[in-house]
């Protein structure tokens, strides 16, 4: 195997023994499999579209693989088969509509058209990436491809909400037709790189009016972090359909219902107050469930990706559930929903009655819920702040949480920060300060929580009013600062999408993307002013005093 998608990639160049994630080399294998059957389907698919033929169903499963290969989403690998041999059959039924239409196709390799499953063990070696020898080209389709993946999830959220727009899908085949090309050039990959960032900003300004129209716009909200007395279900991941699914069934049965890690943002909506047994958030980042799992004692459900695969000893192995494009070997599926009935979480709830409650790990309080509509509420307040001095910066500490060690740096920056600065947040990176004692600015906290990492786009928001706000002509002229986490492919179309938008000097870190080639991190650094982290003392200095 080889694979370098995530932050964590070992030692900072690839995994190649077993992902640091907990993926096996086999399902590194099927995944290859599953990504180059879906990139025969886009570039049928995109034929076929130029032609009014395309297949709506195609691309809405195309979004599916996409999401099933992302970081720490799927281990499972009799579902990758059975999305491999999904893929193969949507491929093969576009091509025979291709040719009984007379339709022509791209001269490409065999294998995105014709290989089948069986043939895996032949093709599995002409699969991976580092069958593309040239290493900016490489690294230049690699950052495109993990665009897309990250766009689809969002799609995905979306399109469970009933939201829904073809041309995403358009963008999603034409990039994966793109890179299938082998006389692309590093301009043409460039170009089609902020294209991808293009279709983030329209998927996250998509998903935002989903989640918005279907729950209300988030509010400043108090959200409770110990537990009640009763069984519960600890809902991970960050899909709101399936959260409110499960909460009108739990509803009068005994059972409470908690968030863990990206899904404490459900609590901002005001739809989700309706239900008393919503207790609250219980734990921290996904890298710490291994421990937070054990001592929830009730049952978990994975709506989406932030698995990590529990340790041969744990206790809660079955406990856990998993729906929608997760996956884990011996967990118990929850199969999608059929002819608009909701998902059926009967079993699962029936299981949560014969757990203990929680146990109680943290009592307390943190507070959440500033979206851009509720910021722009606020925009009086915060213009009249930073005008009179009380507010100086703002720092864009968005972005993803993971395991290292050097994480500790996003705790310490906050804490370091002076108390005239302001953090702006989305994503599980907040979990290393939003507990943190750091006060407000005149009623105004310190850390403005606007959601999930799905929710970047409440960032962009506020970014672009309080541009306008100060009657200002470019959003890099605004006092904020970009010290953004990352980790995974959702955290790689946020980038693109702030590329797209003209937005430079970001600094990611703790390191910079293994699948970045020196000559394309050169690149980013000339045009776009992308840069890493160094000491908290030596960034302090350079950006915020």
């Amino acid at each position: 195997m080889f694979c370098y998608q995530c932050q964590e990639a070992a030692k900072g160049e690839g995994c190649t023994i077993k992902g640091v994630c907990g993926k096996e080399p086999m399902t590194a294998a099927l995944m290859d499999l599953l990504m180059h059957a879906t990139r025969g389907e886009a570039i049928i698919n995109r034929s076929l579209r130029n032609e009014g033929e395309a297949s709506l169903a195609a691309s809405r499963q195309m979004v599916d693989a996409l999401f099933a290969t992302i970081t720490n989403a799927n281990f499972d690998d009799d579902a990758i088969k059975a999305k491999i041999e999904k893929a193969f059959s949507v491929k093969d039924n576009l091509l025979k509509t291709a040719q009984a239409r007379g339709i022509a196709l791209p001269e490409l390799d065999e294998v995105l058209f014709d290989a089948s499953y069986k043939d895996f063990e032949t093709i599995a070696p002409s699969l991976g990436i580092l069958t593309e020898q040239d290493e900016d080209i490489r690294s230049l389709k690699q950052l495109a491809i993990y665009g897309v993946k990250g766009m689809a999830a969002y799609i995905e959220h979306a399109n469970n909400l009933g939201y829904e727009d073809p041309k995403l899908y358009h963008l999603l085949e034409d990039t994966l037709a793109e890179v299938s090309r082998t006389d692309i050039t590093v301009g043409e990959l460039v170009a089609l790189v902020l294209k991808v960032g293009e279709g983030g900003v329209k998927a996250m300004a998509l998903l935002d009016q989903a989640n918005t129209s279907s729950y209300g716009n988030p509010e400043i909200t108090k959200v409770n972090i110990g537990v009640g007395t009763r069984p519960g279900i600890l809902v991970s991941g960050h899909d709101l359909k399936d959260l409110e699914e499960l909460l009108d069934q739990t509803e009068g049965t005994g059972v409470d219902v908690y968030t863990h890690s990206e899904m404490l943002p459900a609590h901002y909506y005001p739809k989700f107050k309706k239900y008393n047994h919503f207790v609250g958030n219980y734990g921290n980042a996904w890298w710490q469930q291994k421990e937070e799992f054990e001592s929830f004692n009730g049952v978990i459900l994975f709506t989406t990706n932030c698995i990590v695969p529990p340790a041969k000893s744990a206790t809660y192995t079955d406990r856990i559930y998993t729906t929608g494009s997760s996956g884990l070997t011996g967990a118990k599926h929850i199969p999608a929903r059929k002819e608009g009935q909701p998902k059926d979480f009967s079993e699962l709830i029936e299981h949560a009655k014969r757990c203990a409650a929680p146990k109680e790990i943290e009592t307390g309080e943190i507070i959440g819920g500033f979206a851009h509509n509720q910021v722009i509420a606020l925009a009086d307040k915060v213009i009249e702040a930073v005008k009179s001095g009380a507010i100086r910066k703002f720092v864009v500490m968005a972005g993803c949480d993971g395991r290292m060690k050097s994480r500790s740096y996003y705790t310490d920056f906050a804490t370091a920060l002076p108390k005239d600065n302001v953090i702006l947040t989305a994503g599980c990176a907040k979990y290393r300060y939003n507990k943190l004692p750091l006060g407000d600015i005149g009623g105004i906290p310190r850390v403005l929580d606007a959601g999930q990492c799905n929710d970047s786009f409440s960032l962009v928001k506020i970014a672009l009013a309080l541009k306008d706000a100060f009657g200002l002509d470019n959003v890099n002229d605004l006092p904020i600062v970009y010290n953004i986490a990352w980790y995974e492919q959702k955290a790689v179309i946020v980038l693109l999408a702030l590329l797209h938008l003209g937005v430079k000097n970001i600094h990611l870190g703790p390191t910079l993307p293994a699948f970045l080639s020196p000559n394309v991190i050169n690149v980013l650094v000339e045009n776009f002013g992308i840069g890493g982290i160094s000491t908290v003392e030596e960034d302090m200095e350079n950006w915020i005093n």
